[in-house]
């Protein structure tokens, strides 16, 4: 007699842990899931009560514009079309290496096979008496933007510390709902890492007109709490190393971030200003263990811009999928910002120096600055302040680093309008893998 033959038993699916429910690795997981979808039994752990959203949209949710459910990237609901079982709301304070197993703070497990890690950064808190005063918090995710909408509704002066973009937008926002706002910034100028002295110039002075108010170059003593001896209760004021003060009921901290390593650390994965990976985002302690995003550093830099972390994503999602043909060479980056309505753009070597030539046009009537470097016949960096458009055509000669000798006489008038090519009219270039 013959036997039916048994019905083979389908393979285990791999287990994929992701930790930290962001941008960075749920990207990671969509370009995974185009890749092949059937591969793991995929697990996320978010600190966050939220599904992924858009951080870089919390200032527009800020000033009213829109609402967290608005920049929400992928719902619950996408997370269950494609089996993902989410653990929102729970930090992992573990990894056990050995066992391959994560364990969060209420005491879930998941083990794994593949365990990625995008934990992102944290704000760096100025580390000066009153840091924990009631009414002092940073600016990072939807709790803190929350905060500082109801905190505008009952209370009238705010201090920003921080003149970077994410400061700009804090203060913004807050005036926009009705706050008497001061940005400290202990640097010259604002927005230093992205525009020359000229260009912040004219943002500081657009910004003032609108109603900020700025103490620039300029160190944060202390906060004063409304206490019997200032150092209790609610922040009241806001003191500076020369002695004088501003009355703030609120204080935002935008003073930059720290990658989130703890973790990583305690599980003995080599970090340095980041998650150490390799080409192919695998850590360089434990090739089952990935990093992506602001908490990993590759080739001792840590990106904390969209672009990167995306590419990043691409890159680590092809090694998940056991197609491993990707490798991450790092990025070059260009920063092209929409600060509380008007546009800046940035790209390589913009603040010029020896052995360079700058070509400028600066438009006063107009509200438009635009600055390019070259060195050795070749774009080396361009800073616009007012008309971006033609950002990415600058970025691309900088990033392939052809001679602009033939068109140099036009080239702030940006590429030919008829669409010709020329000897430095770069084709689109590849992305960076």
């Amino acid at each position: 007699m013959n036997m039916p033959a048994p019905t083979p038993t389908p393979p285990r699916k791999q287990k994929l842990v992701l930790v930290g429910n962001g941008m960075a690795g749920v990207r990671t997981l969509e370009e995974l899931l185009k890749i092949d979808p059937d591969l793991y039994e995929i697990t996320v752990f978010g600190a966050e009560p939220h599904p992924n959203y858009n951080r870089i949209l919390l200032s527009p949710v800020l000033a009213g514009e829109q609402t967290v459910e608005q920049i929400v990237l992928n719902p619950w609901s996408w997370y269950e079309a494609h089996g993902i079982t989410v653990h929102a709301g729970r930090t992992v304070v573990e990894i056990d290496r050995v066992r391959r197993v994560v364990r969060a703070d209420d005491g879930t497990e998941a083990a794994y096979d593949r365990l990625l890690l995008c934990t992102g950064s944290h704000p760096f808190i100025l580390p000066v008496p009153g840091r924990d005063l009631e009414g002092v918090i940073a600016y990072r995710d939807i709790a803190d933007t929350r905060t500082m909408i109801e905190t505008a509704k009952t209370h009238r002066h705010a201090v920003v510390i921080g003149g970077g973009l994410l400061g700009l937008e804090a203060a913004n926002g807050l005036m926009v709902r009705g706050m008497s706002v001061t940005v400290v910034h202990v640097n010259a100028w604002l927005l230093e890492r992205q525009l020359d002295q000229v260009a912040s110039g004219l943002l500081r002075e657009t910004l003032e007109a609108r109603g900020l108010r700025f103490r620039l170059g300029t160190q944060t003593k202390e906060l004063v709490g409304d206490g019997p001896d200032g150092t209790t209760g609610r922040v009241r004021a806001v003191r500076f190393q020369d002695g004088s003060e501003v009355p703030a009921d609120l204080v935002v901290m935008a003073v930059g971030v720290r990658p989130n390593v703890a973790l990583a650390e305690k599980a003995r994965l080599h970090c340095q200003r980041g998650i150490v990976v390799t080409d192919t985002l695998q850590t360089v302690t434990d090739a089952r263990i990935y990093a992506v995003g602001e908490c990993a550093a590759h080739r001792g830099i840590a990106y904390g811009l969209v672009a990167p972390l995306f590419e990043q994503a691409k890159v680590a999602a092809t090694h998940l999928a056991e197609r491993g043909i990707g490798r991450y060479l790092g990025s070059r980056t260009s920063t092209k910002l929409k600060v509380t309505g008007i546009d800046l753009f940035s790209a390589g070597e913009f603040m010029g120096g020896e052995g360079t030539e700058e070509i400028v046009v600066r438009d006063g009537f107009g509200g438009v600055y635009k600055k390019l470097v070259i060195r050795d016949d070749r774009l080396i960096g361009a800073c616009l302040y007012g008309d971006t458009a033609d950002g990415a055509w600058y970025f691309e000669l900088v990033r392939e680093g052809r001679s602009v000798q033939a068109i140099r006489d036009r080239l702030m008038f940006g590429p030919p309008a008829d669409g010709a090519a020329d000897a430095a009219s770069p084709a689109a270039a590849p992305a960076l893998a």
